[in-house]
């Protein structure tokens, strides 16, 4: 029987007044890698603030490799093995790539830390070109390199990943793209949120669609891609 790595149980979630997510229950299964798919004001980064921490669900429960996480500080569930690349990067800018990384490593208990500054330099080599460099003076792919080596560093077993080509050239984006692959045949287990369609479809496992906070399409890639579903009507132009 396979194993749920992360499964949110009918979330609901407000900000202020604004009730955003309707109910959403995901089951992202161990090294599987869920795409998770919407219209900008869907509800897809409030399901990640959800999973990790950063805002408690008004309903509903989080699990993570069975252990309820849910209403837990993002400290606790880091704890978990649960790492976030969070949209825009947000690395910290004043620090340099090495401290960035440094900062954010962590070893698991009975676990042996395969993400070292050394792996994660192998990973992307140009993060070892510029390891004294200081954060806010790289460009916006290497920054988005050093986002998803940090979130590495904690050795995490679930990892999300949120916009992670936004704003970048397409040769970036390949090479995160690549990475992605990289990092699911390893058996990392990951969710993926992406503005751009094929991208998703290419890497993922599963799919779901999110449209006003409400899940309205789920299964593997290929039965979503068969089903026939208007995606458009969900995605809009893609």
């Amino acid at each position: 029987m396979a194993t749920d790595a992360l499964v949110l149980s009918d979330i609901d979630a407000l900000y202020g007044d604004s009730h955003v997510l309707h109910g959403v229950s995901l089951r992202l299964g161990e090294g599987r890698l869920l795409g998770l798919l919407g219209r900008n004001g869907a509800g897809k980064s409030t399901t990640m603030h959800v999973t990790v921490g950063l805002l408690p669900p008004r309903r509903g429960s989080v699990t993570v490799h069975g252990n309820p996480v849910t209403g837990r500080a993002p400290e606790a569930i880091a704890a978990e093995g649960v790492a976030l690349v969070p949209q825009g990067r947000r690395v910290f800018r004043s620090l340099t790539v090495r401290e960035n990384l440094a900062v954010a490593g962590r070893r698991r208990r009975g676990m042996p830390a395969p993400w070292t500054f050394e792996t994660v330099s192998a990973l992307f080599p140009r993060l070892r070109e510029r390891h004294g460099q200081i954060a806010g003076s790289l460009s916006g792919g290497e920054q988005q390199m050093l986002a998803i080596g940090r979130a590495l560093m904690s050795n995490p077993r679930v990892l999300l990943m949120d916009e992670p080509s936004e704003g970048l050239a397409p040769q970036i984006v390949a090479e995160v793209m690549a990475t992605i692959r990289r990092l699911k045949e390893q058996g990392l287990s990951i969710l993926l949120v992406e503005q751009n369609v094929k991208l998703v479809f290419d890497v993922a496992d599963d799919i779901a669609i999110l449209n006003s906070g409400r899940v309205v399409v789920e299964g593997t890639a290929s039965e979503v891609h068969q089903s026939g579903v208007d995606l458009r009507q969900h995605l809009g132009v893609y």
